[in-house]
């Protein structure tokens, strides 16, 4: 499974009904992520630019794609950020593979 990072910020009719009813996104939006075939590893909201940041787990792009799509889909949302996340070990593979490239580039250098 990928780790995405989505990041939203909510429209100002979504912030005033959650002003007005209190509820926790999660309850609407962990169930939609589990039908498209993704787990949420985390969830919060932060201050600033975002007002709900996910991270979570999917087996593929089309379906991290399909997630953003689900949440525009419902009208929360004025703008939103999905971001693939490498693995600790996939950080390691493309710091590999930076070093193979360096090493080629000395040897023809000289």
């Amino acid at each position: 499974m990928t780790l995405y990072m989505y990041q939203a910020s909510y429209t100002a009719k979504s912030m005033a009904a959650q002003l007005t009813e209190p509820h926790d996104p999660m309850e609407a939006i962990g169930p939609v992520l589990a039908d498209l075939g993704a787990k949420v590893v985390v969830a919060g909201f932060p201050f600033g630019e975002y007002d709900l940041l996910l991270v979570y787990e999917a087996p593929d792009d089309v379906t991290a794609a399909s997630v953003a799509m689900a949440v525009a889909a419902a009208g929360e949302v004025k703008s939103a950020k999905t971001t693939r996340l490498l693995s600790g070990q996939e950080w390691l593979e493309s710091l590999r593979k930076r070093r193979i490239i360096d090493t080629r580039k000395e040897r023809h250098q000289h």
